[in-house]
Parts: structure tokens; C-alpha cells; sequence
């Protein structure tokens, strides 16, 4: 061997062992807005000369281990001035960053494309992210913004109805989505059966749409997560925000309990219109009031605090004949503990509540309903690497479930009390989940999560012969339920059935060049509880049923991939998703069925399946005067449910059928013009296909009762939807940043009054004897104008 090539190994092996054995140092520390001390989620923070970075947690909190050196670093975040430093790393080193907001666009955008390359490496999938900034651009009805509805003009979500607060993802039904609001879980995400959501976008820091590749932290819910995080509040300085609109107000206060260590948040929101509506010799009410509160506070470096709540309800009433409450109320308490520069943790005790009641004065008698339900969680968040991280934890949920309790309303009533049997579970979960960057190239996101559902022993519960609550008379050719044959109780700590699955999670992405990747992901998910309506969207009658020795959990397998390409320097990207699922255990009702204050659930369903598979495509436009996306999905969701036997017909003759919140094409164009520093117009248009629906086709008459006869089950569609809204957005003073600020928004909701169905009913017209179809609209164009306030 030359001379010349011994020294070349020689310095090649010195080299290669000086890089492995060169100490690493890890940078640790929080993210917060500069004017606040609101901590921010998902900042990015990137070190271009090694092609690496990590992005804040839920708390704001990151942490990176990198080889001794100086680098340069680029902290970046949406809607804030960029901060470019340098970071000798010769030890561990805590820093925390504060961030300005822009008020104006910058000239130049250095290093830009660094940021955007983290994002393509990602093997996050199937995620949506929205600020409060953004929501708060699109035109919604009657001038209130609405978190949900923005959701909707996401690709792969649809509303559940005109008017409905409830949404589909991915062919799912609206109970399938877990909705979680400060990490606790909201039942009805609706205010006025759907003319509102429950979320106050004044309060709203930050929210994740999971449709797919959802982490192993999550669970309980086979369609999506909705995660929502609230505003810490302002610690600097106190401040108060709020509009006044046509239907509602609000009004928002946040300020410090200690400067730079504590704060507050207290947020409301009421409606009116109600008040207006004697002037039209209407007794008719309908109204809904929230509040959202929020304490933090520093103890120390290594330790936070925040109790968090939310209380909402909803009131309407016919005349003195009807009247019908419900709401949500939540309570969370949370402790940050940093463990050390790479390990964090985070403990929430968290209580949740959804009543539904009803006071029925012309039979007299009350009904009220609800879930509880008491959760703790323990999350660990260890940053082993710039390359590899590990999140896991535990959690446990008591459920207590109230099916209905009849009561008299007044003395002389002829109702007697009447109360189903509470329903008790436990509902128990370990997960460990890791994001693992292999190569340059190749980065995956794979976990497990174990859980299990315990349903506890109750007062009363059937018992069946050959426990088979519902049978099928062949004679007749319907199910009947079934007689039992005696009851049995149980202890609250004696068992009736407990479940247990293993729920593996996976996540992939390649990146092909520095502005486009492949991705894909597998998800295996669980549900045990299940809700069973009559209609399409949730509503407050809607009954929630644990699995059970009569009911299986729900169980999913989901598989994704997607392309994902960065356009000039990310003023454009491009995303395409295709997906498929199954899911197992899909419970439906069988024809005449009567869901109310019935006892025993199990008597009037039958188990299936379901599937949905689709084709998403989103176009971004992100800088400029003008922004917006343009996005399409192309999709099919479908129920099975087959008859037990050869002999049982099933639903729909076991055959394929639509669900009814499948919608073959759903089209949304969403755009802002920012004309100048006083003026903002929005716009958003929406096409969808009809929701499928059952029609009678004939008719016949017995015993001088003309009954009708129906199709096959969603065999037919409503009318295609669609409408276009404007808004705009005129602000008088855009350069004044103290005080007292102000702006007007302006809004048109179906700008050309397009009277999209919401049901067709069928009756015959008395005149002429003749049977007629009615369509029923809730919405024309509906005009709006709200004064929003700062200071």
C-alpha cells in the first residue's frame, strides 16, 4: 500500500472517530409571543447548515441535541417576524425566544426554504392546521365566525347538514370524530342545533384536524381528532377583545395575576335574537350562552400550572309547550414538569359533562340525560435525539352514563317517575409512539397504544335466551325484540364484559427532492362508545350506548398516501391524499325504531360493517395579496349489514347501501385579497352532492290508514348543495397598535340565495289530493355586519 493512501485511511479513520465520538449538547427552552407571553405551537426552529430542526410542543416547549459547534438558527412562525441568530453549543444550553407579530409584510424572506423542507420531511400525514387568524377571515353566517365550519372547507370534511355544527371526515359519521377542547372531550360541538359552533374563536389558540396517520396518543374515536388548544392569556399587560353582532356578542378579558409568571383568560359569548322575536307576535325562544376561562402560572423554570373550563348551554322553546336544554361543561387541570433539558411531561386531571334535557308541559312531565366522565392522563415527551423522539403515557376514563330519567312537572300529573338504568365503564390506555428520522431522505412515525374498556356491573340488566336480544320473524320477514327472560345485577366492581386491542400506528415519508415527498401511514383504532339517531347530524336526542355484552367496539384499519410538493419557494403547495377504510362492529338501527327512553338498545340494532375510500386534493396560495386554497374530494362511503343467518334479511337485504353523509364530490374555493391596510374581502364557494336520503315510491292502504313504502335504505340523494359567501373586513385605524382598536365585517352568506334542501317530505296536498314532495329550506341569502373591538 502507497504511502499517499495509508495516510488517507489514517486520516479518514481519525476523522470518522473524532465524529463519533464529538459530544453533543442539547438547546432547550419555550416559544412565546413577544406582547404576551403566550406560549406558541408548532414553531419552527431550524439549523440550515446541517438540514435539521424540531418545531414547539402543545406548551411551547422544544428541545434538539446537536454536535458541539456554532450554527446559525432560523425561528420561524406564521403571521410573526422571523429571528435569525447564532448559537455556540459548547454545553447545555435553556433559551427562550420571544416572537413579534408582523403588522407588515417584509421585504425579503432569507433561508425560507429550510422550514418549509422540515415540513415536506415530516411523516405527519393527513393533518390540518388552522390558526385563529386564518378562521377568522372566512365569511360564515350571520357575521359569526365558526370553527367547524372552517373545518369544512378542508378536503376530506363535510358538514353534517345546512344549519349543522356536526362534521364528516373521511366517509365517518359524526360521533366517530373526537373532539377534544384543552385536552378535555366535548360531546356536541353545536349551539342552536348547528347555527353555531361551541368554540369561541376569540379564546381559540391553536387547532389539529387528524383525518388520518393519527399518533398512538389519541384514541377512543375511528374517524379523527379535532384537538383544540385554548389561550393561555395575556401575562404583560391586561387587554380586552369582543364583537357585537346581529344575533350575538361576546367579550373577551385576559390580563396577568403576576407579571410575566400568571395569567387569566375569561371569555363569553351570548345570543339575543330571542328578544326580537315578540316584536313578530313569536313565543317561540331559541338562544345559548358560553363561557371559557383559563388560569396559568410559572411556579418556576421547570414547572407550570393551568386550570382550564368551559360551560356552555342551549335553550329552546315552543310557545309553553316545549322546551329543550343542553350543553357541555369541562374542567381540566394541568401540570408542566421538566424533568430535564429532553424529557418533558405533562399530568391533567380533567372532568367532562354533556346534559340533555327536556320539559314536555302539555303531557307534563320532564326528561333529563347526560354523559360524565373523569379522565387522567400522564404524557411524556423525551427528546433522545435531532433524530429520534419518543412520546408515550397512560391514560384512564370513568365513565358514568345517564340514558333518560322521566319526572313529573307538577303535582297533578298523570306521569309516573321513571328512570333507566345508569350505565357504567372504565376505559384504560398505554401508549408509546416514536418519531424516528433514519436517512436524509427517509424520516417514520410509528406507535402502539393498548387499550381496554371494563363496562361495570349495573342495576338491572337482561337477560336473553341465547343472548339474543332481537330476532327475526320469518313470517313477516321484520326483527322484533326479544323477550328477556330475566335480569341480573351486578356490583359497580363486578364485571359485565371487558374488551382489550392492540393499536398499531405507522407513518412513512421519502422525500424525493427538497420540495416534494411521498408519505403514507396505517392506523388500527378503537371506539366503545356509540351513538345511534335517526337523523344525520348530531342532536340532543341522540343516545350514546357503551359497548357491552350485547355491543362490540367499533374497530378501524385506515390506510393512506400522499404526494406533497413545495411550489417557488413554498408560495404554493400542492397536497394528494388517497385513503381506504374498514370498520368492524358498525352498529345500525332496524326499521321502526324507537330510540327514546328505551331501556334496552340492545333490542332494536344489528352489527355490520362499513367502508369509505376517496381521492383529496389541496392547492395552497401562501403569500401575497391574495391567499387561499383550493381543495377536492372525491369519495364513497358505504354500510353493510348483513342478516345473522341465511335466512334473516338484514338491513337493505344485506346489501351495500350509502351512508348518509356520503357525498361523491365536495368542492371548496377559499380566498382572501388584502386590497390595502384598511380594506379585506373573503369569499368562499362550496359544492357538494346531495346527502343520500330514503323516499317513499308507493303507497297502500289498510284498515283506511294509507301507509307508504320506502326503497332501499339512502337509495336516493337530495339536490346537489352549493353557495358562494363574501365578507369584508374594514379596519379604520390599521396603524394604531395601542388602544383602543376597532373593525367592521360585513358579510353575505349565499350570495345568491340558493335554497339548498336540507330534507324533502311527502305528503298530499288537501286541495288537490294529490301526494307532493316539500322541500325544506333553512337558509337563503342571509346578510351581516359585526363591530369587533381591542384594547
Amino acid at each position: 500500500m502507497s504511502k499517499l493512501k495509508l495516510t488517507s485511511l489514517l486520516f479518514l479513520l481519525f476523522y470518522g472517530t473524532h465524529l463519533f465520538s464529538q459530544e453533543k449538547f442539547t438547546l432547550s427552552g419555550t416559544i412565546s409571543e413577544n406582547s404576551s407571553n403566550e406560549t406558541l405551537i408548532g414553531v419552527s426552529i431550524v439549523f440550515p447548515e446541517l438540514q435539521t430542526g424540531t418545531t414547539t410542543n402543545e406548551y411551547g416547549f422544544y428541545s434538539i441535541t446537536l454536535p458541539e459547534g456554532t450554527y446559525n438558527v432560523l425561528i420561524s412562525y406564521i403571521g410573526f417576524k422571523d429571528i435569525q441568530t447564532s448559537i455556540i453549543l459548547e454545553n447545555d444550553i435553556s433559551k427562550n425566544f420571544s416572537l413579534e407579530e408582523m403588522t407588515e409584510a417584509l421585504d425579503e424572506v432569507i433561508i425560507k426554504e429550510n422550514v418549509e423542507k422540515l415540513n415536506i420531511r415530516k411523516p405527519q400525514m393527513s393533518v390540518n392546521a388552522l390558526t385563529s387568524a386564518t378562521i377568522k377571515q372566512m365569511p360564515v353566517v350571520l357575521g359569526e365566525v365558526d370553527v367547524i365550519k372552517s373545518i369544512t372547507l378542508l378536503p376530506g370534511v363535510t358538514n353534517a347538514g345546512e344549519g349543522s355544527s356536526g362534521f364528516n371526515v373521511r366517509g365517518g359519521a359524526a360521533d366517530q370524530n373526537l373532539i377534544l377542547l384543552d385536552e378535555a372531550t366535548i360531546y356536541n360541538s353545536s349551539h342552536l342545533f348547528g347555527f353555531f359552533s361551541v368554540f369561541n374563536p376569540d379564546a381559540i389558540k391553536d387547532l389539529k384536524l387528524y383525518k388520518g396517520g393519527i399518533p398512538a396518543r389519541y384514541g377512543g374515536r375511528v374517524s379523527s381528532v379535532l384537538d383544540i388548544y385554548q389561550k393561555e392569556g395575556n401575562s404583560k399587560t391586561f387587554h380586552a377583545n369582543g364583537g357585537i353582532g346581529i344575533v350575538s356578542s361576546r367579550l373577551m378579558l385576559e390580563g396577568p395575576l403576576k407579571k410575566d409568571k400568571g395569567s387569566f383568560l375569561l371569555g363569553g359569548r351570548g345570543s339575543y335574537a330571542h328578544l326580537f322575536l315578540p316584536l313578530f307576535d313569536l313565543d317561540n325562544v331559541a338562544y345559548f350562552y358560553d363561557l371559557n376561562t383559563k388560569l396559568s402560572y410559572k411556579l418556576n423554570p421547570n414547572n407550570n400550572i393551568y386550570l382550564s373550563g368551559y360551560f356552555g348551554r342551549d335553550v329552546f322553546s315552543i310557545s309553553d309547550s316545549f322546551q329543550n336544554t343542553y350543553g357541555n361543561t369541562v374542567v381540566n387541570f394541568r401540570w408542566n414538569h421538566l424533568f430535564s433539558d429532553k424529557l418533558f411531561s405533562n399530568v391533567s386531571l380533567i372532568y367532562s359533562d354533556y346534559y340533555y334535557g327536556l320539559k314536555l308541559n302539555l303531557v307534563e312531565f320532564n326528561w333529563n340525560s347526560g354523559i360524565q366522565n373523569f379522565n387522567v392522563k400522564y404524557d411524556f415527551k423525551h427528546y433522545l435525539s435531532n433524530t429520534f423522539k419518543l412520546e408515550y403515557g397512560l391514560n384512564s376514563i370513568y365513565y358514568k352514563f345517564n340514558p333518560g330519567e322521566i319526572e313529573p312537572s307538577t303535582p297533578t300529573s298523570g306521569i309516573n317517575r321513571f328512570k333507566l338504568i345508569d350505565k357504567y365503564a372504565f376505559e384504560n390506555a398505554l401508549y408509546i409512539d416514536a418519531e424516528h428520522q433514519l436517512t436524509d431522505k427517509l424520516a417514520l412515525s410509528y406507535g402502539l397504544r393498548y387499550s381496554s374498556f371494563i363496562r361495570l356491573g349495573q342495576d338491572e340488566l337482561n337477560i336473553y335466551e341465547n343472548d339474543n336480544p332481537i330476532i327475526f320473524n320469518e313470517a313477516l320477514q321484520i326483527y322484533e325484540k326479544a323477550e328477556p327472560v330475566g335480569t341480573e345485577s351486578l356490583k359497580r366492581s363486578e364485571t359485565i364484559k371487558s374488551f382489550g386491542n392492540l393499536e398499531p400506528r405507522f407513518s412513512l415519508a421519502y422525500q424525493l427532492n427538497d420540495v416534494s415527498s411521498v408519505k403514507l401511514s396505517y392506523n388500527k383504532m378503537s371506539q366503545y362508545l356509540h351513538l345511534l339517531s335517526n337523523t344525520s347530524s348530531p342532536t340532543p336526542l341522540d343516545v350514546w350506548a357503551p359497548s357491552g355484552k350485547y355491543i362490540k367496539p367499533q374497530l378501524l384499519n385506515q390506510y393512506a398516501i400522499g404526494y406533497f410538493k413545495s411550489i417557488n419557494d413554498d408560495k404554493y403547495s400542492v397536497e394528494v391524499e388517497s385513503f381506504f377504510k374498514d370498520i368492524k362492529n358498525r352498529i345500525d338501527y332496524v326499521d321502526g325504531t324507537d330510540l327514546i327512553a328505551n331501556n334496552a338498545i340492545e333490542q332494536v340494532i344489528l352489527n355490520g360493517e362499513a367502508r369509505a375510500y376517496g381521492l383529496e386534493f389541496l392547492l395552497r396560495k401562501n403569500e401575497g395579496k391574495f391567499k387561499g386554497w383550493l381543495a377536492y374530494t372525491l369519495s364513497r362511503s358505504e354500510q353493510k349489514t348483513p342478516g345473522r343467518t341465511a335466512s334473516e334479511i338484514g338491513i337493505n337485504n344485506g346489501n351495500w347501501y350509502k351512508t348518509g353523509y356520503d357525498k361523491t364530490h365536495d368542492i371548496s374555493l377559499t380566498g382572501s385579497y388584502e386590497l390595502n391596510k384598511k380594506w379585506t374581502f373573503s369569499s368562499n364557494f362550496i359544492f357538494q352532492t346531495g346527502q343520500p336520503t330514503t323516499y317513499p315510491d308507493s303507497q297502500y292502504l289498510y284498515n283506511g290508514v294509507t301507509i307508504p313504502s320506502f326503497t332501499a335504505r339512502n337509495e336516493y340523494r337530495l339536490p346537489t348543495y352549493h353557495r358562494l359567501d363574501i365578507s369584508a373586513n374594514y379596519v379604520p385605524k390599521p396603524n394604531k397598535n395601542k388602544g383602543w382598536q376597532s373593525e367592521w365585517v360585513f358579510g353575505l352568506y349565499n350570495i345568491y340565495d340558493r335554497k339548498n334542501a336540507a330534507s324533502i317530505n311527502f305528503s298530499t296536498n288537501n286541495e288537490t289530493g294529490v301526494n307532493e314532495a316539500t322541500r325544506l329550506s333553512i337558509f337563503g341569502i342571509v346578510p351581516s355586519i359585526s363591530y369587533n373591538f381591542r384594547f
